[in-house]
């Protein structure tokens, strides 16, 4: 299990069955607020993702923090969240209104991350090129939307303080209730002009008229282009974004801060009937040796189709050397992509050739240096041999 290939493999499975689960406890409301078999088993395999990615950021630290790690936090927060809701619920009376009340409440956060559900698919199908090069071409769209945030929030404070200081007279109350939707309206491509021709006449439409103009024209126009350019430096440098990313999920696999991989939702095997009642007391030989006992167990029906499949493999490669042809038939994704990496124009080779140590002049100077050491071991020796030829002269004189 300790193959990223595997490892991937399984992690995608747990994420299909996760999203069943998760159809399936949407699809099945419970009126009266009872936890059926379905949920409980998607709010174990959430505690389970949960407690992964709390470990890892634990042992990591803050450099395991990304845009992933992110977005399963509040996905994992809002299951959270709907989980304690629905606890609350059960706690009222059946039939009581308070009851109906947080469990539906349970429900409308449930079905409000269905889009983070299908959404966390991405992180795990990103060692497919093109999934892995849209995975790139969004995280660089949303570091690039920081400068549009930055500048709308500027725009947002200034019109929203203009049209608060034009109602001179009334409510602000009921300006904000009007005039917070109006300028949402707008960002989101709405505009909605009713209302504001009553509003402090004439300032108050050309204010909203301005405001329309530098938000859809201006400000939505930058948003463009910036998407547009990170989709261009994207796509044109799409081979080596690939490659790095599909390098750094390898090393994410083979470098995993976890000598035994349980991977989640087994990961809660690891923590409640090993680490917490045994791992503090028993010796280390012994403790590693059941963890490789108990991962043998579970992990058993896929290491029967893991065998399965080498077998074939194996077979086939021995085929291919029987006939003369190569041992592996299939060409590989990154072994496509040979013909299109240019690492001399690039600049790879001449920093390869910089870096990649000299063995031959390092074993002659090792021989020099060894060949002075002998020669002073030598000097020494026969200095010692002299001043005990010497002391032996004297004492027989």
């Amino acid at each position: 299990m300790r193959v990223p290939f595997y490892q991937n493999g399984l992690q995608i499975f747990f994420s299909v069955i996760y999203v069943a689960l998760y159809t399936g406890a949407i699809n099945t409301i419970n009126p009266t607020g009872d936890l059926d078999v379905v949920e409980g088993f998607l709010y174990i395999f959430t505690f389970g993702f949960l407690c992964d990615e709390i470990g890892k950021f634990w042992k990591v630290g803050r450099y395991y923090f990304s845009f992933w790690g992110a977005f399963n936090f509040v996905l994992y927060a809002l299951l959270t969240v709907s989980f304690v809701t629905r606890t609350i619920a059960l706690a009222h009376p059946l039939n009581s209104e308070d009851r109906g009340k947080f469990n539906k409440l349970s429900y409308n956060i449930l079905a409000f991350s269905a889009p983070m559900f299908w959404a966390r698919f991405l992180f795990y199908l990103d060692s497919l090129r093109f999934f892995g090069t849209m995975t790139v071409v969004l995280k660089v769209m949303m570091r690039e939307s920081l400068l549009f945030f930055a500048l709308l929030f500027l725009v947002l404070v200034g019109f929203f303080q203009a049209f608060i200081g034009l109602n001179h007279v009334g409510n602000n109350a009921k300006a904000v209730n009007f005039v917070v939707p109006a300028m949402l309206n707008a960002i989101m491509a709405s505009p909605a002009f009713d209302g504001f021709d009553n509003y402090s006449p004439p300032f108050g439409i050309i204010l909203y008229y301005l405001y329309t103009f530098v938000v859809m024209v201006v400000l939505l126009n930058i948003l463009i282009a910036l998407y547009n350019s990170a989709y261009q430096d994207i796509t044109d440098n799409a081979t080596d974004e690939y490659l790095a990313l599909f390098a750094q999920k390898t090393l994410q696999f083979v470098r995993a801060p976890d000598e035994n991989v349980f991977i989640a939702p087994l990961n809660l095997i690891e923590i409640f009937f090993l680490i917490g009642p045994l791992e503090w007391w028993m010796p280390k030989d012994t403790y590693n040796r059941l963890n490789c006992y108990i991962m043998a167990i579970i992990y058993s029906p896929l290491l029967i189709v893991t065998a399965a499949f080498e077998t074939h493999q194996a077979h086939a490669v021995r085929n291919n050397k029987r006939r003369g042809a190569e041992d592996e038939g299939e060409c590989e994704e990154w072994e496509q992509l040979l013909d299109q990496c240019d690492f001399e124009a690039d600049g790879w080779d001449k920093r390869v050739e910089e870096t990649k140590p000299n063995i031959e002049q390092s074993a002659i100077t090792e021989c020099k240096e060894l060949r002075k050491e002998l020669a002073e071991l030598k000097g020494m020796l026969e200095k010692v041999l002299k001043e005990e030829r010497t002391t032996n002269t004297t004492n027989d004189t």
